[in-house]
């Protein structure tokens, strides 16, 4: 066991010397290691990549086509209701019609009648 005690100076510049240089080999860039696998894992990650950009892409096409077939139903379900609607005010002008057209034969017949009568 090495006495603490007993260190004369020269030992303890010595130790920190070696602390010290340790220490900047710890900080010394290592000598890079070539990955042998690295092309092939780029290549898939760029696989990945592109499968997720399709699945996005494919997404955002569904939904843009899930909204115009919305708009499409809507525009198709009002032109319905506008139609209907027609129809309802067409049946109704015709009923109208035959109203009036009955109340107009009904007061000419009166008429008629009486003229008949004065005769």
């Amino acid at each position: 066991m090495i006495s603490t005690y007993d260190t004369k100076f020269s030992t303890r510049l010595e130790t920190a010397a070696a602390a010290k240089a340790l220490l900047i080999a710890k900080l010394r860039p290592k000598a890079a290691v070539t990955d042998p696998l690295f092309a092939q894992r780029e290549a898939l990650r760029a696989a990945e990549l592109n499968a997720v950009r399709a699945a996005r892409l494919q997404t955002r096409a569904d939904a843009k086509q899930a909204i115009a077939e919305a708009q499409e139903a809507a525009v198709q379900a009002q032109a319905a209701l506008d139609a209907e609607d027609l129809a309802a005010k067409r049946g109704a002008r015709k009923e109208r019609k035959v109203l009036s057209a009955a109340e107009a034969k009904a007061k000419r017949d009166a008429k008629y009648a009486a003229r008949q009568a004065r005769r």
